[in-house]
C-alpha cells in the first residue's frame, strides 16, 4: 500500500530562479528531492521544465518555469540537515524530468507494509 507522506509540509524551502523577484516555496524534503533530479538534468546541459502545483495557501493552480543551464538556481533549506532520501522518489521525478512534460514535482508515496490475512478456519 502507498500513501502520500505530508510529515515535512510546515519545513518550506525556497528555491530561487534566475533574477526573479519572486522565490518559490517548496517543502524542504521535496525540495531536497527535486534538486537531485534537477542537477541531473543540468549537469547533462539538457534545459526543461519544472511543474508544480500551487500549496493550499496560494491561489488555485499550477505553476511551470523553464530550466536552462544559463539561469541561476540556489537552493535554500529551513533545516540545517540533509534529510534522508527516498530512492524511490528520485527515480519518480527522473522519470518526469525524461518525459516530454519535463519535471513534474509529485507528492512522497511510501510503501507501508500491511500484513498478510490470516487463514481462519472455522469450526463446525
Amino acid at each position: 500500500m502507498r500513501v502520500t507522506a505530508y510529515r515535512y509540509a510546515h519545513i518550506v524551502g525556497t528555491l530561487y530562479y534566475g533574477d526573479s523577484g519572486t522565490p518559490i516555496g517548496i517543502e524542504d524534503r521535496a525540495l531536497a528531492h527535486v534538486k537531485i533530479a534537477i542537477t541531473t538534468k543540468l549537469r547533462r546541459g539538457e534545459s526543461f521544465t519544472l511543474s508544480w502545483i500551487h500549496p493550499e495557501d496560494q491561489a488555485r493552480g499550477r505553476s511551470t518555469i523553464w530550466v536552462h543551464p544559463s539561469i541561476p538556481l540556489r537552493f535554500v533549506f529551513d533545516t540545517p540537515e540533509a534529510p534522508e532520501l527516498s530512492r524511490d522518489w528520485v527515480e519518480e521525478l527522473m522519470r518526469s524530468a525524461n518525459s516530454t512534460g519535463g519535471v513534474t514535482l509529485v507528492e512522497e508515496h511510501i510503501d507501508v507494509e500491511t500484513p498478510e490475512p490470516a487463514n481462519v478456519v472455522l469450526a463446525s
